[in-house]
């Protein structure tokens, strides 16, 4: 916003150097068309490296992913921002499509006709028997005789229980929470279906469900123009590279190693407590975790911590392999394991692996002749097997449960283990009125906002958008001037 501000004032300082607080960055100093009269910028990252869980390596001879491989298509903003800092030509499409899930003992391609693992059409779903018998005939009573929905309307309800309800509880175990519940590291049974899935509590509630999706048009659609994933030439990191990079052409100081450690008011300003001694700052956007800015915020507004504190984080263990000779592996782009299942090399113990990706069928660029490039997922909220064993230990049990999976008894020729502690929020039952809370409490703070993963989404693309929309909100309020706060 030009104008907000002398470039000679006290910096707007952005706390986290992740995705969303170098979004804010970007967006404070102009954004798409950089503005040199914007307000100075300082961005403070705690560890020893910008990025986050946008993190690539080299690996085999290839530059592969350690965090996220890529991002959704068909949200605008992380396409937006790489066009932004000049990688347009960098973004690669997805190159398969569809998945497997490994259920009732070996790997069953997943049926068409979803929408986030919730079933629009029977026979897909029957035909490819993830369900089984029973579970395709509770299926099939969502067609013939719908159980009617007479609770009324509601702000929320857990996501799980809802469709379980309608379409019964296999269809949750063996499609819903591997997908969706694989995506946040957690389970249905008490997410937010409000913050998650919106879509499916403005269906009518009256009528099969599978007969209300099909016709509110919310199935994803086939044949869209834009690819429904792109990932980066050169990785992840590349995004990073960029806007580091185009934020230091800008004037922003980027500090690693910098935590803060305390947050003071300073009349209608800011005192951040950092190593080298006090920084003032005329706005502040914390792109933290929720409970970091809970922490930091609670001697001001004690409502914020008391809301942060309430959103839990799950973590993950990513777990890449290179196989010589190339592995013969099914279609499509990986498989999913539903909670619960029994490891077939474990004596029956739920398998540690939730997830596969093969990564030189999902992202052609990667592929190599004669080698197969996978990553497997383990870990998720509420089970933290993955971190009671070392790099080592974990990385033999996950070998010979993706060969059992697979069906092969070759090994990785090379492997990296990669944690991400404390890395996925969980969006629980009521999450909308905890965000709305903690939003509101921070306004009532001089030209201060939050961004990141634990408020409106945790892909990139959301990511990016919070971090933008925080940057504008701390803009705005310095442009309106203390009267405002």
């Amino acid at each position: 916003m030009p104008g907000a501000s002398a470039p000679g004032g006290a910096p707007v300082v952005v706390v986290g150097g992740g995705i969303a607080g170098l979004a804010a960055a970007w967006e404070l100093t102009g954004g798409a068309t950089f503005d040199p009269g914007a307000r100075r910028v300082v961005v403070l990252e705690a560890t020893d490296r910008l990025g986050g869980p946008l993190h690539s390596a080299s690996f085999d001879g290839t530059t592969v992913d350690l965090g996220p491989d890529g991002f959704l298509g068909r949200r605008p903003e992380a396409a937006a921002l790489c066009r932004e800092v000049g990688l347009g030509e960098l973004l690669m499409p997805i190159g398969a499509s569809g998945a497997s899930l490994y259920t009732r003992g070996r790997l069953r391609t997943m049926p068409a006709g979803l929408m986030l693992g919730i079933p629009t059409r029977w026979w897909p779903v029957a035909r490819s028997g993830v369900l089984g018998p029973a579970g395709s005939a509770r299926l099939l009573r969502d067609a013939l005789l719908p159980r009617q929905d007479r609770r009324g309307p509601l702000g929320d309800r857990a996501l799980g229980p809802l469709v379980a309800r309608r379409q019964g509880r296999r269809v949750v175990e063996a499609l819903v929470d591997p997908l969706i519940g694989g995506i946040h590291a957690g389970s249905v049974a008490d997410m937010s279906t409000a913050a998650v899935m919106p879509q499916l509590l403005a269906v009518k509630r009256r009528g099969g469900l599978m007969r209300a999706l099909r016709r509110a048009g919310t199935a994803t659609p086939q044949g869209a123009d834009e690819p429904a994933f792109w990932a980066l030439a050169g990785g992840m990191r590349s995004l990073i590279e960029a806007l580091a990079t185009g934020l230091a052409g800008r004037g922003v100081e980027l500090r690693t190693a910098s935590a803060v450690s305390a947050i003071g008011r300073d009349g209608q300003g800011w005192t951040l407590e950092v190593p080298g001694g006090p920084l003032e700052a005329g706005g502040l956007v914390l792109a933290v975790p929720a409970g970091a800015a809970g922490t930091l915020l609670e001697p001001h507004e004690a409502n914020v911590a008391s809301l942060a504190r309430t959103i839990d984080y799950g973590s993950v263990s990513v777990i890449t392999m290179a196989f010589t000779p190339e592995l013969d592996l099914p279609p499509g782009t990986g498989f999913l394991v539903p909670r619960h299942t029994p490891s077939p090399i474990a004596g029956g113990e739920e398998l540690l692996i939730t997830a596969g990706t093969f990564l030189d069928k999902k992202w052609p660029h990667l592929a190599r002749p004669g080698r197969t490039l996978l990553r497997v997922s383990a870990g998720r909220f509420a089970d933290r097997r993955a971190e009671q064993l070392d790099d080592e230990a974990l990385a033999v049990r996950v070998a010979s449960e993706l060969g059992a999976v697979l069906g092969t008894e070759a090994r990785p020729a090379e492997t990296v283990v990669t944690r991400w502690p404390n890395a996925f929020p969980q969006y629980r039952v009521g999450h909308l009125l905890r965000v709305n809370g903690i939003e509101a409490a921070v306004k009532r703070l001089p030209a201060l906002a939050v961004a990141g993963s634990a408020y409106r989404g945790v892909g990139v693309p959301a990511c990016i958008g919070s971090g933008r929309a925080a940057a504008r909100s701390v803009l705005e309020s310095l442009a309106a001037g203390p009267a405002s706060s």
